[in-house]
């Protein structure tokens, strides 16, 4: 029997274990940060071929995605990347929170099931693959059949944590076989009704897909998300919480944070390309509706082409509290706004981790907030 758990055992009265503090806890997207998981880019390899991974990135990335699939990231693509994330790191230690890293991973690797195989992706966006609701870490059943490993870089953390007292879940690990995806699928054009590449062949979903506000949760349905995925965590959370659905107009949906975020109590950045403010859900009628400025141009070619998340990136920005909020630097435009809006922004560059899957809520997951369990919308 392992120290901690002799420990643990040791202090059981009346039949009942004394556990510690978890050291998880985060039930929103705006309490005091104080503990943040942050993603590494050692090791990062293109996604592997899949209808899946192509359908949901923008054209010219997709075309760079298919030519080098499998491969390491050229260095004219880490390098910057990486000066900025480890910039962005000593920006959140500066501010007082803790940082963890998970371990690095050669992506390079093939494994396989009995259905496919596949080399790996990158473990620079914890917020993709697992979900923290309150003390609860939840490993989530992803689409993309290159990231079907991807938690197990974070594993040396998650036992930690279980250990420490957290509560620690996976979600049903899919087969991700044919049957998950429409082989007809085709990106609806305008004014065509929404389509979806994957079927309700079981549950997926990213963790990238739900913004959390206390005891009600937005998600969108997407390409990385179904209604059975949707479903999955409606019931596993139970009535203490309540699922809205976002109705996003983007013709190729994956990730809600570029797209509708909860930035404080009361309020909402929304994407007026991606959303109509009139078809919200009505729980947000007493919320102020913030809607994003276009964002800056990218003028650099490089980042044109292989970015995998559109120009919307302005949006995914990293509250530190109710007030502070990390914000892209070369995005001028929204930083006006949100200092417009009442927020202190905190400019940082994250420009360059756009090829490697996104900006600051990407790169990051919230470990420990400062605050309890609530409802705002009662």
């Amino acid at each position: 029997m392992s120290e901690p758990l002799e420990a643990e055992n040791e202090a059981r009265t009346g039949g009942r274990a004394e556990l510690p503090r978890s050291p998880v806890g985060s039930h929103n997207e705006w309490d005091p940060l104080e503990e943040v998981l942050v993603g590494r880019l050692e090791g990062a390899t293109t996604p592997s071929r899949h209808p899946v991974v192509s359908c949901n990135v923008p054209p010219l990335a997709a075309r760079f995605q298919r030519l080098a699939a499998g491969m390491s990231y050229p260095r004219a693509l880490i390098g910057p990347a990486q000066q900025e994330l480890d910039r962005f790191v000593t920006l959140l230690q500066s501010l007082g929170i803790t940082v963890t890293r998970p371990d690095a991973v050669d992506h390079r690797r093939r494994f396989a099931t009995p259905d496919w195989s596949s080399r790996g992706f990158c473990n620079t966006c914890p917020r993709d693959s697992m979900l923290v609701i309150g003390d609860e870490i939840i490993e989530t059943p992803m689409a993309w059949p290159c990231r079907y490993f991807e938690t197990h870089s974070y594993r040396s953390l998650l036992k930690d944590y279980f250990r420490r007292g957290a509560r620690w879940t996976a979600a049903p690990k899919p087969q991700l076989t044919e049957a998950l995806y429409d082989p007809g699928y085709r990106p609806p054009g305008p004014g065509e009704p929404m389509r979806y590449i994957l079927t309700e062949f079981e549950p997926v979903f990213d963790a990238a897909d739900f913004v959390r506000a206390g005891r009600d949760l937005f998600v969108t349905r997407s390409n990385v998300t179904n209604r059975l995925g949707i479903e999955w965590v409606r019931r596993h959370l139970g009535p203490d919480y309540r699922i809205h659905e976002i109705e996003s107009r983007c013709r190729t949906p994956m990730h809600i944070d570029t797209t509708f975020m909860v930035l404080a109590p009361g309020k909402v950045l929304v994407n007026p390309e991606y959303i109509d403010v009139d078809r919200l859900p009505d729980i947000l009628s007493s919320w102020d509706i913030l809607v994003a400025p276009p964002p800056d141009p990218i003028r650099e070619p490089l980042l044109q082409i292989t970015s995998l998340c559109g120009k919307w990136l302005s949006m995914n920005v990293l509250m530190i509290d109710e007030k502070r909020v990390i914000a892209e630097r070369h995005h001028v435009t929204m930083l006006r706004a949100l200092e417009r809006w009442g927020f202190e922004p905190i400019p940082c560059d994250l420009l360059h981790y756009a090829p490697f899957g996104g900006s600051f809520h990407c790169a990051t997951l919230d470990i420990r907030r400062r605050g309890g369990l609530e409802s705002y919308f009662d």
